[in-house]
């Protein structure tokens, strides 16, 4: 039987079951297949998507007002000079200010307080399209995508490679969820959150997965069927970048270190891809990446979420 997530705020990934999870995937998957063979469904006919922007992004606007449209809803933009939360007014009073106008409220922040800050006020459903501690919608195209090439999850190895980013953080909470292992290769000083990887680490006691940090490329790399990386410097952090990129380059994803994960493993990243960086050309548009795959999901993820919580 299906579980209803109507009302549902998608704040973090940790607030969800493994059954829930499960069921937004397989929804996402029905929704790509539709996509693809032409079908217009119109789930979201006269509904309307609040979408909160404090950072730039390509992605998550285009997939979030595309996905509205495609449905028959309507996204409305609101970027940085639009709304100021917690300046020119409280987050509380923009919470229920656009609970009044929009079915369900996306933002994309800095603070993951200002999204937490609006779950907590709003009368609608709140999805979290990035914060510096998260990134939800990400992971689920992640699992999405994973499950589309490999066929499962639950026992596989990804290994992450660079910054216990927020990239790194959700992977833990979402692969935990479904028993999927994880390594995190990461430099000295650049762990995820400590009371992160605690909390994945109570779900994966449930699940079976196994959750690992190390400095240790070549231990995080073996047995992996899946290799992620992201940017070094987030946004907000490029005051960090020289010092940063002296860590992680060698954490760099290049060949030599693909070799060191199974033969057939693919490539994931969430993109922009800094070329040259934390990941190679010769990677990133070689046989085994699937990068381009995965940004598609995001449309097919993020509408699977909106279907089922407006």
């Amino acid at each position: 039987m299906a579980v209803s997530l109507k009302g549902r705020h998608l704040v973090c990934l940790h607030d969800f079951t493994t059954e829930e999870i499960l069921q937004i995937l397989d929804r996402a998957d029905e929704l790509k297949r539709r996509y693809r063979e032409g079908k217009q469904d119109q789930l979201l006919d006269g509904k309307t998507l609040a979408m909160i922007f404090q950072k730039p992004s390509l992605r998550t606007r285009v997939s979030f007002e595309a996905g509205m449209h495609r449905y028959g809803g309507h996204g409305i933009y609101l970027g940085p000079s639009d709304i100021h939360l917690g300046k020119r007014e409280t987050t509380a009073d923009i919470a229920r200010n656009l609970s009044r106008y929009a079915d369900a409220i996306m933002a994309r922040t800095f603070a993951h307080a200002d999204v937490v800050g609006l779950a907590e006020n709003a009368s609608v459903p709140v999805i979290n399209g990035l914060s510096d501690l998260l990134h939800p919608c990400q992971i689920l195209a992640d699992l999405q995508t994973v499950r589309e090439k490999k066929g499962y999850c639950k026992g596989r190895k990804l290994t992450f490679l660079g910054d216990g980013n927020n990239v790194a953080h959700s992977l833990l909470y979402g692969c935990a969820k479904l028993g999927m292992h994880v390594s995190l290769a990461v430099p000295e000083g650049y762990e995820p959150k400590p009371e992160v990887f605690k909390q994945a680490q109570e779900d994966a006691l449930k699940t079976g997965a196994k959750l690992q940090v190390t400095h240790d490329l070549k231990e995080a790399l073996k047995g992996a069927s899946v290799v992620y990386t992201d940017v070094w410097a987030s946004m907000g952090q490029e005051e960090e970048k020289k010092i940063r990129e002296k860590a992680m380059l060698p954490y760099q994803l290049n060949q030599k270190a693909l070799s060191l994960a199974e033969p057939d493993a693919i490539v994931l990243h969430c993109l922009p891809a800094h070329r040259g960086e934390e990941i190679t050309d010769e990677v990133i548009d070689g046989p085994q990446s699937v990068v381009f795959d995965q940004a598609e999901n995001r449309l097919h993820a993020q509408m699977s979420v909106l279907t089922q919580v407006i």
